[in-house]
């Protein structure tokens, strides 16, 4: 996978987001998205998933050789964040055979496999409304990983996550990393230690 953002600018009203960003990011390349919080992280991230569209400059996408048009990238992104909704009045069960029904699972699992892997094995028959926030978020987190998707985008992906929940998040990442091209959007070191790349908001806040 590859992604090239050329001369990516947002402007929400009258005040620019971020502009003049120039980057061309491959899967070797897990890369940090860094800034103070309101500071327009998220909203990069989702410039870079296809979900926002940029008010000047443009994204190239490529994988396994082949160009991707941005209204087709959503085939070949998985993403957690804080502010994505989980289905809660469906069972874990039926969460798991619904959401991968658009969303390949990873060859060589089963869906049954994923409570265990996700820590949450006591919880297969359990509605997702009575799950703790760290459930939630281990649920967001598992269901992205075990994805059989090149492009790996994760907001925040620490919260609500006690200290078990933050040596499973980096348990699980260690094993992605060569898989997939990874973004995390975040203003906490922990959250990502692996990145090589970092793209700080800040610096794209000049004219």
């Amino acid at each position: 996978m590859e992604i090239q953002l050329e001369q990516v600018a947002k402007k929400f009203n009258k005040e620019w987001i971020f502009r003049n960003i120039n980057f061309t990011l491959s899967e070797s390349q897990p890369t940090a998205i860094i800034g103070p919080n309101g500071s327009g992280k998220s909203t990069l991230l989702q410039v870079i998933a296809g979900s926002m569209i940029p008010t000047s400059g443009r994204l190239h996408y490529r994988h396994a050789n082949k160009q991707i048009s941005a209204d087709q990238i959503y085939q070949y992104i998985s993403m957690a964040a804080p502010s994505m909704a989980l289905p809660e009045d469906f069972t874990l069960g039926e969460f798991l055979a619904f959401h991968f029904k658009f969303k390949t699972l990873k060859s060589g699992y089963h869906l049954d496999d994923l409570p265990d892997i996700f820590r949450l094995e006591q919880a297969r028959d359990k509605y997702i409304k009575n799950f703790s926030t760290g459930m939630k978020q281990r649920l967001k987190l598992g269901v992205a990983f075990y994805a059989d998707t090149p492009l790996l985008l994760l907001d925040e992906p620490l919260s609500n996550l006690d200290h078990m929940g933050i040596a499973w998040y980096l348990e699980e990442i260690d094993k992605v990393l060569k898989e997939k091209m990874i973004f995390v959007c975040s203003n906490r070191m922990d959250e990502y230690p692996f990145c090589k790349t970092f793209i700080d908001i800040l610096e794209f806040k000049r004219p």
